[in-house]
């Protein structure tokens, strides 16, 4: 490993602790704060956030191609310019953004921050199934073995005495289908199209989903004077976890490899566990432990399955080839 590739691995582990965090976090904001209003705070300062990136894309561009007319340096311009073909597939995946994070928020009212990351973390093993029934590929025996694992663990997380499961934990379980349909969005429509492009869009549908959202059900009762605690986990979440965690994934992806990223993202719900226990001193009780160990299994199965055997194959056509093959960039 070089160190380019370590420094790598260490920032996608900084943002996956700080994913895990805001589960903490945000539970404590929205106790003071309606739902709705809280996340259209949280992904307005996430917009305003990309405008630099933006601007700075423009400028470079402009410096490419001199031609670029002053309009198109301009962020919605730097959009625009390279961006009209993401407009509505950013849109309908921001649209499963916007109803994962609203799910996962007001999950949030009713089960523990501890208990939402592992259920979340559920969307992993969720991709590949769902990549079978709508994309048409094949679902291997690592990951049919991983989403057993993984419906155990919800099991044993989630069921209480009566066989059934709790509001929070079934928002949250909605919330991990929205994730795992935004994934296959992505996968779907992200070939080709810029990132920075579909992630703007994305973020940009969920402010406005939520704004319009809070104008129906929150704002014609009044909002609640706004707290300290509520601008910090909207500033953090908006900032931290939404446009500089994108930015520095971006980045970290090029110099790791897919397998190194499976691992370290299968980390979050450790660090929202963490978090939970450190931060407000949640009990991880049994089962909550033997739950999220077999979701963890999981995800790790799940992914892995999928990443190993294409390193694999990649290395046996390497040595069976007799002419230098050029390598392929993480």
């Amino acid at each position: 490993m070089n160190q380019r590739q370590l420094i790598a691995d260490f920032s996608l582990v900084a943002v996956v602790a700080v994913w895990g965090a805001t589960f903490v976090m945000v539970q404590d904001a929205v106790m003071a704060w309606p739902v709705f209003s809280f996340l259209a705070l949280r992904f307005w300062i996430a917009s305003v956030a990309f405008v630099p990136f933006l601007v700075w894309r423009g400028i470079k561009r402009k410096k490419e191609r001199p031609a670029l007319t002053a309009q198109k340096v301009s962020a919605v311009g730097a959009i625009g310019a390279g961006g009209r073909r993401a407009w509505l597939p950013g849109v309908w995946i921001g649209l499963a953004l916007c109803a994962g994070y609203a799910f996962q928020t007001f999950g949030l009212l009713h089960t523990t921050p501890a208990k939402a990351g592992f259920i979340t973390g559920m969307s992993v093993v969720m991709v590949p199934v769902g990549a079978a029934l709508f994309l048409k590929q094949r679902v291997t025996g690592p990951v049919i073995f991983g989403v057993i694992l993984a419906t155990f663990g919800l099991a044993l997380i989630s069921l209480n005495a009566t066989m059934t499961i709790g509001l929070g934990d079934g928002l949250v379980f909605l919330c991990a289908i929205s994730f795992a349909i935004q994934i296959l969005l992505i996968s779907h429509y992200a070939p080709g199209m810029s990132a920075l492009n579909l992630a703007v869009i994305q973020v940009l549908t969920t402010a406005v989903g939520t704004t319009i959202l809070a104008l129906i059900f929150e704002l014609p009762t009044g909002l609640p004077p706004i707290q300290g605690n509520v601008i910090f986990a909207a500033v953090f979440t908006g900032l931290l976890a939404t446009t500089f965690a994108f930015s520095i994934q971006s980045w970290a992806q090029r110099f790791t490899s897919a397998t190194h990223t499976v691992l370290i993202f299968s980390l979050e719900p450790v660090f929202a566990a963490l978090s939970s226990y450190l931060l407000i001193g949640e009990l991880l009780t049994g089962r909550i432990l033997s739950g999220g160990g077999l979701i963890l299994a999981g995800m790790l199965v799940a992914e892995l399955g999928r990443a190993i055997p294409a390193a694999r194959w990649w290395a046996r056509l390497r040595r069976r080839t007799p002419v230098s093959v050029p390598e392929l960039s993480d």
